[in-house]
Protein backbone atom coordinates (compact mmCIF):
# COMPACT_ATOMS: atom_id res chain seq x y z
CA UNK A 1 0.00 0.00 0.00
CA UNK A 2 1.56 3.09 -0.91
CA UNK A 3 2.06 6.07 1.60
CA UNK A 4 -0.42 8.70 1.30
CA UNK A 5 2.59 11.66 0.87
CA UNK A 6 4.35 9.73 -1.17
CA UNK A 7 6.24 11.78 -3.76
CA UNK A 8 6.76 10.52 -6.87
CA UNK A 9 10.25 12.50 -7.85
CA UNK A 10 11.60 11.43 -4.30
CA UNK A 11 10.63 7.82 -4.61
CA UNK A 12 12.51 7.95 -7.74
CA UNK A 13 15.68 10.38 -7.17
CA UNK A 14 16.55 7.70 -4.00
CA UNK A 15 15.89 4.81 -6.42
CA UNK A 16 18.65 6.84 -8.65
CA UNK A 17 21.01 7.60 -6.15
CA UNK A 18 20.88 3.62 -4.31
CA UNK A 19 21.61 2.53 -8.12
CA UNK A 20 24.27 4.83 -8.07
CA UNK A 21 25.88 3.82 -5.04
CA UNK A 22 26.03 0.39 -6.20
CA UNK A 23 27.30 0.92 -9.30
CA UNK A 24 30.46 2.96 -7.55
CA UNK A 25 30.32 0.06 -4.81
CA UNK A 26 31.06 -2.19 -7.68
CA UNK A 27 33.36 -0.38 -9.27
CA UNK A 28 35.58 0.38 -6.27
CA UNK A 29 35.44 -3.43 -6.01
CA UNK A 30 36.59 -4.34 -9.41
CA UNK A 31 39.85 -2.02 -8.63
CA UNK A 32 41.05 -5.15 -6.76
CA UNK A 33 41.54 -6.26 -10.38
CA UNK A 34 43.68 -9.81 -10.82
CA UNK A 35 47.05 -9.73 -11.57
CA UNK A 36 47.86 -10.59 -15.07
CA UNK A 37 51.24 -11.44 -17.30
CA UNK A 38 51.80 -12.61 -20.60
CA UNK A 39 54.38 -15.56 -20.26
CA UNK A 40 56.94 -16.51 -23.12
CA UNK A 41 59.10 -19.23 -22.81
CA UNK A 42 61.51 -21.21 -24.61
CA UNK A 43 63.39 -24.19 -23.36
CA UNK A 44 66.15 -26.67 -24.57
CA UNK A 45 66.17 -29.97 -22.20
CA UNK A 46 66.75 -28.56 -18.65
CA UNK A 47 68.84 -30.83 -16.22
CA UNK A 48 66.89 -32.44 -13.33
CA UNK A 49 67.56 -30.87 -10.35
CA UNK A 50 69.16 -33.56 -8.79
CA UNK A 51 72.88 -32.74 -8.33
CA UNK A 52 72.39 -29.15 -9.93
CA UNK A 53 73.14 -26.07 -8.24
CA UNK A 54 72.78 -21.97 -9.89
CA UNK A 55 73.09 -18.74 -8.97
CA UNK A 56 71.43 -16.00 -9.84
CA UNK A 57 73.23 -13.02 -11.53
CA UNK A 58 72.06 -9.41 -12.85
CA UNK A 59 71.87 -9.42 -16.70
CA UNK A 60 72.61 -5.69 -16.58
CA UNK A 61 75.80 -4.71 -14.57
CA UNK A 62 74.12 -1.44 -13.17
CA UNK A 63 72.07 -3.63 -11.58
CA UNK A 64 74.88 -6.35 -10.19
CA UNK A 65 75.51 -5.56 -6.40
CA UNK A 66 72.03 -3.47 -5.57
CA UNK A 67 70.00 -4.08 -2.81
CA UNK A 68 67.23 -4.19 -5.03
CA UNK A 69 67.97 -6.58 -7.37
CA UNK A 70 69.51 -9.03 -4.71
CA UNK A 71 65.70 -8.87 -3.02
CA UNK A 72 63.89 -9.88 -6.29
CA UNK A 73 67.18 -12.59 -6.98
CA UNK A 74 66.21 -13.65 -4.02
CA UNK A 75 62.17 -14.26 -4.83
CA UNK A 76 63.98 -16.12 -8.32
CA UNK A 77 66.16 -18.62 -6.10
CA UNK A 78 63.14 -19.25 -3.58
CA UNK A 79 61.20 -20.34 -6.85
CA UNK A 80 63.88 -22.89 -8.52
CA UNK A 81 64.81 -24.46 -4.72
CA UNK A 82 61.08 -25.37 -4.70
CA UNK A 83 61.98 -26.89 -8.18
CA UNK A 84 64.48 -29.10 -6.27
CA UNK A 85 67.48 -27.18 -7.85
CA UNK A 86 70.31 -26.17 -4.71
CA UNK A 87 71.36 -22.41 -4.80
CA UNK A 88 75.17 -22.10 -4.93
CA UNK A 89 77.54 -20.38 -2.54
CA UNK A 90 78.92 -17.93 -6.21
CA UNK A 91 78.17 -18.41 -9.41
CA UNK A 92 81.89 -19.87 -10.31
CA UNK A 93 80.30 -22.94 -8.24
CA UNK A 94 77.35 -23.28 -9.92
CA UNK A 95 76.77 -25.58 -12.73
CA UNK A 96 73.56 -23.09 -14.47
CA UNK A 97 73.58 -19.60 -14.76
CA UNK A 98 70.52 -17.78 -14.15
CA UNK A 99 70.68 -14.14 -15.60
CA UNK A 100 67.77 -11.94 -14.75
CA UNK A 101 66.59 -8.64 -15.80
CA UNK A 102 63.78 -6.85 -14.74
CA UNK A 103 61.98 -3.88 -15.82
CA UNK A 104 58.86 -0.54 -16.38
CA UNK A 105 58.28 2.23 -18.89
CA UNK A 106 57.79 5.29 -18.06
CA UNK A 107 53.82 5.01 -18.61
CA UNK A 108 51.53 6.15 -21.14
CA UNK A 109 48.09 7.48 -21.26
CA UNK A 110 44.51 6.23 -21.78
CA UNK A 111 41.53 7.75 -21.99
CA UNK A 112 38.31 6.11 -20.70
CA UNK A 113 34.46 7.21 -21.01
CA UNK A 114 32.31 5.13 -19.12
CA UNK A 115 28.67 5.87 -18.25
CA UNK A 116 27.43 5.11 -14.68
CA UNK A 117 24.22 3.12 -14.22
CA UNK A 118 22.58 0.44 -13.19
CA UNK A 119 20.12 -0.13 -16.81
CA UNK A 120 16.46 -0.48 -17.06
CA UNK A 121 14.06 -0.83 -14.79
CA UNK A 122 10.79 -0.76 -13.79
CA UNK A 123 9.07 1.29 -10.95
CA UNK A 124 5.54 2.08 -9.64
CA UNK A 125 5.56 4.79 -12.35
CA UNK A 126 6.63 2.72 -15.70
CA UNK A 127 9.63 1.95 -17.21
CA UNK A 128 12.42 4.02 -17.05
CA UNK A 129 14.83 3.68 -20.20
CA UNK A 130 18.46 2.48 -19.63
CA UNK A 131 21.49 5.28 -18.30
CA UNK A 132 23.86 6.72 -21.07
CA UNK A 133 23.98 7.77 -24.09
CA UNK A 134 22.37 11.47 -22.82
CA UNK A 135 20.11 9.67 -20.27
CA UNK A 136 17.18 9.06 -22.44
CA UNK A 137 13.82 8.33 -19.73
CA UNK A 138 10.94 6.52 -20.93
CA UNK A 139 8.62 9.51 -20.11
CA UNK A 140 5.33 6.55 -19.45
CA UNK A 141 5.84 7.23 -16.26
CA UNK A 142 4.10 10.96 -16.25
CA UNK A 143 6.51 12.67 -14.36
CA UNK A 144 9.18 15.44 -15.82
CA UNK A 145 12.09 16.66 -14.42
CA UNK A 146 15.62 17.82 -14.90
CA UNK A 147 17.81 16.76 -11.92
CA UNK A 148 21.45 17.76 -12.38
CA UNK A 149 23.07 15.84 -9.90
CA UNK A 150 22.63 12.84 -12.77
CA UNK A 151 25.65 13.21 -15.29
CA UNK A 152 26.48 12.33 -18.04
CA UNK A 153 28.98 9.72 -19.19
CA UNK A 154 32.84 10.02 -17.44
CA UNK A 155 35.62 10.96 -19.62
CA UNK A 156 38.84 10.15 -17.11
CA UNK A 157 42.68 10.12 -18.13
CA UNK A 158 44.87 8.05 -16.56
CA UNK A 159 48.05 6.35 -16.93
CA UNK A 160 49.23 2.81 -17.86
CA UNK A 161 52.28 0.98 -17.08
CA UNK A 162 54.02 -2.01 -18.91
CA UNK A 163 56.44 -3.94 -16.55
CA UNK A 164 58.65 -7.18 -17.75
CA UNK A 165 61.33 -9.41 -16.58
CA UNK A 166 63.46 -11.48 -18.20
CA UNK A 167 65.34 -14.64 -17.06
CA UNK A 168 67.47 -16.61 -19.00
CA UNK A 169 69.58 -20.75 -17.75
CA UNK A 170 72.62 -21.36 -19.11
CA UNK A 171 74.73 -24.46 -18.47
CA UNK A 172 77.91 -23.04 -17.05
CA UNK A 173 79.98 -26.58 -18.00
CA UNK A 174 78.98 -26.39 -22.28
CA UNK A 175 77.78 -22.75 -22.03
CA UNK A 176 74.68 -24.15 -23.77
CA UNK A 177 71.34 -21.73 -23.40
CA UNK A 178 68.71 -23.88 -21.69
CA UNK A 179 66.12 -21.68 -21.25
CA UNK A 180 64.84 -18.40 -21.92
CA UNK A 181 61.62 -16.52 -20.68
CA UNK A 182 59.80 -13.27 -20.25
CA UNK A 183 56.81 -12.04 -18.39
CA UNK A 184 55.00 -8.62 -19.49
CA UNK A 185 52.07 -7.35 -17.16
CA UNK A 186 50.20 -3.98 -18.17
CA UNK A 187 48.82 -1.84 -14.89
CA UNK A 188 47.87 1.47 -13.03
CA UNK A 189 51.45 0.70 -10.91
CA UNK A 190 55.10 1.22 -11.59
CA UNK A 191 56.20 0.67 -8.20
CA UNK A 192 58.51 -2.48 -9.20
CA UNK A 193 58.50 -3.74 -5.45
CA UNK A 194 55.21 -4.82 -6.08
CA UNK A 195 54.47 -5.73 -9.74
CA UNK A 196 58.38 -8.02 -9.64
CA UNK A 197 56.97 -10.96 -7.12
CA UNK A 198 54.06 -10.87 -9.41
CA UNK A 199 56.25 -11.49 -12.43
CA UNK A 200 58.55 -13.77 -10.82
CA UNK A 201 55.59 -16.02 -9.76
CA UNK A 202 53.75 -15.92 -13.30
CA UNK A 203 56.94 -17.23 -15.48
CA UNK A 204 57.43 -19.52 -12.90
CA UNK A 205 53.97 -20.94 -13.43
CA UNK A 206 54.22 -24.67 -14.72
CA UNK A 207 57.56 -23.95 -15.12
CA UNK A 208 59.31 -24.74 -17.54
CA UNK A 209 55.98 -24.70 -19.49
CA UNK A 210 56.04 -26.11 -23.49
CA UNK A 211 58.82 -24.29 -25.36
CA UNK A 212 57.57 -21.74 -28.17
CA UNK A 213 54.07 -21.30 -26.36
CA UNK A 214 52.81 -18.07 -25.09
CA UNK A 215 50.46 -17.72 -22.32
CA UNK A 216 47.99 -15.55 -19.80
CA UNK A 217 48.76 -16.23 -16.29
CA UNK A 218 46.17 -14.51 -14.09
CA UNK A 219 47.10 -14.17 -10.52
CA UNK A 220 43.89 -13.50 -8.02
CA UNK A 221 44.20 -11.99 -4.50
CA UNK A 222 43.29 -15.63 -2.81
CA UNK A 223 46.64 -16.59 -5.11
CA UNK A 224 44.80 -19.29 -7.18
CA UNK A 225 46.18 -19.02 -10.54
CA UNK A 226 44.42 -19.28 -13.96
CA UNK A 227 46.28 -20.42 -17.16
CA UNK A 228 45.21 -19.05 -21.04
CA UNK A 229 46.89 -19.63 -23.98
CA UNK A 230 47.27 -16.52 -26.02
CA UNK A 231 46.59 -16.80 -29.62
Amino acid sequence: MKHPNMNPRRSYTATVRIGLALALAGSLAACATPFKADVSRFAAQLPAPQGESFAVVAEDPKLAGGLEFAMYADLVAEELTELGYARAASPSEASLLVRFDYDVDNGRERVRTSNVGVGPAFGPWGAWGGWGGGFGFNRGWGVGFYDPWLAGPQVRSYTVYTSGIDIKIDSTTTGERLFEGQAQAVSRSNRLQTLVPNLVEAIFTDFPGNSGETLRITIRDDESKKVKEVD
